[in-house]
Parts: C-alpha cells; sequence; structure tokens
C-alpha cells in the first residue's frame, strides 16, 4: 500500500545559501525527500513521521537574513528515482572527469564517476561541487591521507581515490547521505574509502595531508579550528559552499591558523579556494 506523505513547497528569498540550510534542518525533523526548483525546495516528510509543530525547531525559518514562505498538502507516495532520473542530465568537467548516473552512457573520459544521488547533496551540479573537482583535477594526490567532510554523495571522496589518494575519510552528518556514499563508493570499487555518520567531534587525533570541506559558511567558520588543527605541515585545505563576498570572512578565521590563501575558483558567484599550512 502506498504510503501518504505531507508536501511542502518553500519559496525562499535570497535562494542561496538559505535552501540549503533549510534543507539540512529539514533532514534533522524527519523530512526525507527533497526537491530544489527556481523558486526554493519542495520538501516531504510521511504522514505518519508528521505532526503540526514540525517546524517548530526550524531555525532558519526565523531568520531575518531570508525570507521564507510555505504550504503544505497531502500526496501519495512519489517514486523519487523516477523523479531525479527524469532531472539528471551527465556533466563532464574540463572534459576529463564524467558524472553519470548507470543509466547514462560512458563518454569514456579519463575519470569516470557513476553515482545515484538519490536525495543527497553532491550530483556535480552544484556550482561548489564541480569547482572542488576542478581544484582535484590539479592535486597531486598520490597516497596522501584525505578527508572528505560533509560528503553528501560521496562523489569528491570517490574521485580523490581515483585519484591516488589513500586512505581516504568520508563523513557526513546527515543517514540519507551516509547511506547514499557507502552505496557510491562501492559503485565506483573503491577500496581505500572509510565513511562515517557524525560531525567534527570524530576528528579527533586524526591528521591529512589534504581536507575537503564542501558545507556551508557557518559551518565552516566552527569547525574551521578542528580542520585546521587536523591538517598535516604542508597539507591543503580545499573548502566551498559559499560566495565570493564571504571569501575576505573565511581568510580572516583560516589566517588564524597559519594558512595562507593559493587560489580561487568562481562559477556563478560561488567559490572554492584553497589553503596551504606552512
Amino acid at each position: 500500500m502506498d504510503n501518504i506523505y505531507i508536501e511542502y513547497n518553500f519559496t525562499v528569498t535570497p535562494k542561496e545559501p538559505a535552501t540549503e540550510i533549510l534543507i539540512a534542518e529539514l533532514g534533522n525533523v524527519g523530512f526525507e525527500s527533497f526537491v530544489e526548483n527556481e523558486s526554493g525546495v519542495t520538501a516531504y516528510i510521511q504522514k505518519g513521521e508528521w505532526n503540526e509543530d514540525v517546524l517548530k525547531d526550524i531555525f532558519v525559518l526565523n531568520s531575518n537574513e531570508f525570507s521564507i514562505e510555505y504550504n503544505k498538502k497531502e500526496v501519495e507516495q512519489t517514486n523519487w528515482n523516477q523523479e531525479w532520473e527524469k532531472n539528471f542530465t551527465p556533466i563532464q568537467v574540463d572534459n576529463l572527469v564524467s558524472i553519470r548516473a548507470p543509466f547514462h552512457e560512458n563518454p569514456n573520459l579519463k575519470y569516470d564517476i557513476v553515482i545515484e544521488p538519490k536525495m543527497s547533496f553532491g550530483t556535480g551540479h552544484h556550482e561548489t561541487t564541480h569547482m572542488m573537482v576542478q581544484h582535484l583535477i590539479n592535486l597531486d594526490l598520490a597516497n596522501k591521507k584525505t578527508l572528505d567532510m560533509g560528503c553528501g554523495t560521496g562523489i569528491l571522496a570517490i574521485f580523490a581515490e581515483m585519484k591516488g589518494a589513500n586512505p581516504i575519510d568520508a563523513i557526513d552528518i546527515d543517514n540519507w547521505c551516509y547511506e547514499n556514499s557507502l552505496e557510491n563508493v562501492a559503485r565506483n570499487n573503491c577500496k581505500n574509502i572509510s565513511v562515517y555518520e557524525g560531525d567534527s567531534s570524530l576528528l579527533n587525533n586524526k591528521k591529512y595531508d589534504v581536507i575537503i570541506a564542501n558545507i556551508n559558511r557557518n559551518i565552516l567558520l566552527m569547525d574551521m579550528e578542528v580542520y585546521t588543527n587536523c591538517l598535516n605541515k604542508n597539507g591543503i585545505l580545499l573548502l566551498s559552499g559559499f560566495y565570493k563576498e564571504d571569501i575576505s570572512i573565511i581568510d580572516e578565521e583560516v589566517s588564524k591558523y597559519n594558512l595562507k590563501l593559493e587560489t580561487f575558483i568562481e562559477r556563478n558567484n560561488w567559490v572554492a579556494v584553497k589553503y596551504s599550512k606552512k
């Protein structure tokens, strides 16, 4: 028998980064599926998990920085995989990396990543994932101990292994992302990736040569000291999930820990920055 879902349609102004924060917060209270659109996001929760107070602790709804309006209705279960299959087109990065679903044809580029993103973040379509792949293309990752923090679909950890990184830790606080990363790691026959569910508290006494963190700006600022403490001498820190105008705020925090801004990539006002630890 089909499950009944409650569908919420959120109109978000400005759309980013509020939509990303909203999805993360909704996931924590039982919403299990999200479809982004031009005006915001549609979110689904099973009727059995829903109650009138379900949005009570969604802090971004009360933020003065954003305007978020919504309505809700009852719907029958949707085939989520079918929904994203209709909208997920394969992409290529710098004519070197293909990111595709299993049902797409292999374009035979140097690197071929096959993922089923379901409702996790990181299909390569978002500017931040695309730019992080570009940074990784230009890095020598051979035998570099690597962390993919906020791994989403696991795409960046998977590409890091393809570039020779070993060993690799992939961490995400969201259970759906954790499960999806495990699936995608297996799908790409990766041998050197360990996937964990949790937050930066898992990084105690860990050390890495390369840290990848594609998360929203506030989380990055909150956890920056943890990341930098985990970074080996001459290590590389790649950060994304924020806008070009936020670079100065990020840089002010990162510079406290003896890291230097090397370069950044910009795409539609999103940026991905590279820091080195001297």
